[in-house]
């Protein structure tokens, strides 16, 4: 096996970095099959267990194939479940694909000697390449789930892996100060306790709940209204959102009264949101918590838009005819949706990605892109 994984480590290396990156080592180095040797699959119906022990081969190509691995669903760890077990919820740990470590780690401009805190621990393997690449004697990994860290720590500590593993949420007070903060779970918004906690000159990497984008930022001065100032990176990205128990809590299905929806016509086709990161995200700014699901039966399509203060919409449509909507409570969310449709039509683009952004004491993220400005907090204003 030795040699085995030693291959397979490096022909994912090849798909991730280049031999000139200062993760290409890391990525050879590192044994993610010991951080993983157990993890949820989704078949569409369940979540299935699959134990590494089981096919050695199949384990190896998976583990150092370039994709994400869940390791716990809802409240259940791979590590605890029977031999062929299935679980159902959602995700709420994982083994994060490396080529979006290693692209947080670059907007994070990471360097020797830098104090670095790593929130989500998740398997341990984003500390390990840390540690690997910076020295692990300045790296504190952080995670609200104490089954999380012990066991990264059990197995890190095996691979002789050095770095600080604290169990803890990391949305409130922090250990230390740090200069540099990478975040692979999505918050919203910064805690203020990051920007506390970061150094003058520090710079924090995170994604935000809801809305797929990487924002970074630099601490510029602890005495201003706005202490921190970056931007939303042109890169997509997306991770779990915070939690402060074992799973997510249920989101209540609101009752959806079709005799107070309003009927009209949409002005475009129907487009699947959820493969649409732009519109998923742009929509997220103003409508946190808004979900998307699409049904489709051969060519007939019927797109559902559900909000936690009640509202919904639902589209219809045969192939690219314009869908008949009804939408009803305080949002009227197709009309959003067409109305971000429209602008981007009008624009060539949505003004996202690309935004300068700042950031308030409290965690406040005001962005602006040309004549465009959205705010970003915990409730929408």
């Amino acid at each position: 096996m030795p040699n085995t994984w030693v291959t397979l480590a490096q022909a994912l290396a090849s798909r991730v970095t280049h031999p000139g990156s200062r993760w290409w080592g890391p990525v050879c180095s590192t044994p993610r099959h010991l951080l993983v040797p157990r993890w949820w699959e989704d078949d569409d119906t369940a979540w299935t267990l699959r134990d590494g022990s089981d096919d050695t081969s199949a384990w190896l190509r998976t583990i150092y194939s370039d994709r994400t691995l869940v390791t716990k669903v809802g409240p259940r760890h791979a590590d605890h479940a029977a031999p062929d077990d299935t679980t159902s919820g959602r995700p709420t740990s994982s083994s994060t694909l490396p080529s979006l470590l290693l692209t947080m780690y670059r907007h994070a401009q990471l360097y020797s000697g830098a104090d670095v805190l790593d929130v989500g621990v998740g398997s341990g393997y984003g500390t390990a390449l840390l540690s690997s690449a910076l020295g692990g004697h300045t790296l504190t990994a952080m995670d609200v789930d104490p089954y999380l860290v012990e066991a990264a720590a059990e197995r890190l500590g095996a691979l002789g892996v050095r770095a600080r593993l604290v169990a803890g949420d990391a949305t409130g007070p922090l250990p230390d100060s740090y200069d540099r903060i990478v975040s692979t779970v999505a918050v919203r918004p910064i805690p203020s306790s990051w920007i506390q906690a970061l150094r003058p000159g520090g710079r924090l990497v995170t994604t935000l709940t809801g809305i797929h984008a990487i924002l970074t930022a630099t601490k510029t001065d602890d005495a201003s209204a706005m202490p921190a100032e970056g931007r939303i990176e042109w890169d997509r990205a997306g991770f779990m959102s915070t939690r402060t128990g074992p799973d997510y809590p249920p989101t209540p299905a609101p009752e959806l009264q079709e005799d107070e929806a309003e009927e009209s016509i949409g002005r475009y086709p129907i487009v699947d949101v959820e493969e649409s990161w732009e519109l998923r995200s742009m929509l997220a700014i103003d409508h946190p918590g808004l979900t998307h699901r699409i049904e489709r039966s051969g060519e007939h399509r019927t797109a559902w838009m559900i909000h936690p203060d009640g509202s919904w919409a639902r589209a219809t449509a045969t192939a690219d005819a314009l869908p008949l909507v009804r939408q009803a409570g305080p949002r009227r969310l197709w009309d959003a949706l067409d109305d971000l449709r429209h602008r981007w039509l009008l624009d060539g683009e949505l003004p996202l990605f690309g935004a300068r952004a700042w950031i308030s004491s409290s965690g406040t993220i005001h962005l602006a892109r040309g004549s465009w400005r959205a705010r970003i907090s915990a409730r929408p204003e």
